[in-house]
């Protein structure tokens, strides 16, 4: 089935516990975007706040490494409960760092691997991990900003790395980030997405929990 992740960027930040409690009711995955100010311009969570919200949750937290040097803070994030984690090929590009190491380093603490790509890196340069991760994250807006716009090219992504998973017998998740709302969560599950990040087609509804529905039905 369809998972639904929230991200809790675009949640109400001056009370944000209402919304965790509707993802708890409501959703799959919460998902929970670390920018660091250098890989993208904004600048966002840390430990602090998902320590606190790791109190909360119920479901699983997916935190997503938008940083330099990600693998600096992986057994840290896992420790606050991060069930979930990915970092940016960019970011092993720009250390030269050899990305299957990272993957090890995630997997070593219990937590689900994840590698996250934006639309301009090829999607062919995540075949070499398709046996090691638990999933793929493919981001369909540039990373960094909330309420982008969904980049149609990127279905076409999708579909090219269920393909070739699909030629080498193996199964893993692919999450899409960015842009999702229930006008194309369908598409996207077709072309093979298993996980939709979601965050101001939820929490700008005037029913969260509906939108949630409906992005799954």
């Amino acid at each position: 089935m369809l998972k639904i992740a929230p991200s809790i960027l675009s949640g109400n930040f001056l009370n944000l516990e209402p919304d965790l409690r509707m993802i708890n009711d409501n959703a799959d995955l919460i998902h929970i975007d670390v920018m660091d100010g250098s890989l993208v311009p904004n600048i966002s969570f840390g430990f602090p706040l998902a320590e606190a919200m790791a109190k909360v949750m119920t479901v699983p937290m997916d935190v997503h490494l938008m940083i330099v040097n990600p693998w600096k803070y992986i057994e840290r994030f896992a420790k606050v409960g991060a069930g979930l984690i990915s970092f940016h090929l960019e970011a092993c590009d720009q250390a030269g760092k050899d990305p299957s190491e990272v993957i090890a380093m995630v997997k070593a603490t219990g937590a689900k691997a994840g590698i996250a790509i934006n639309p301009d890196v090829p999607v062919e340069r995540l075949f070499p991990y398709i046996e090691e991760v638990d999933f793929f994250l493919i981001m369909s807006v540039f990373a960094g900003f909330g309420g982008q716009k969904f980049i149609e090219e990127s279905v076409d992504r999708i579909k090219t790395l269920k393909t070739e998973m699909d030629r080498r017998g193996i199964v893993r998740d692919i999450e899409v980030d960015g842009g999702v709302s229930s006008a194309n969560s369908r598409i996207l599950a077709d072309a093979g997405a298993t996980m939709l990040v979601a965050g101001s087609s939820v929490f700008k509804a005037e029913d969260p929990a509906q939108a949630i529905k409906e992005m799954r039905d």
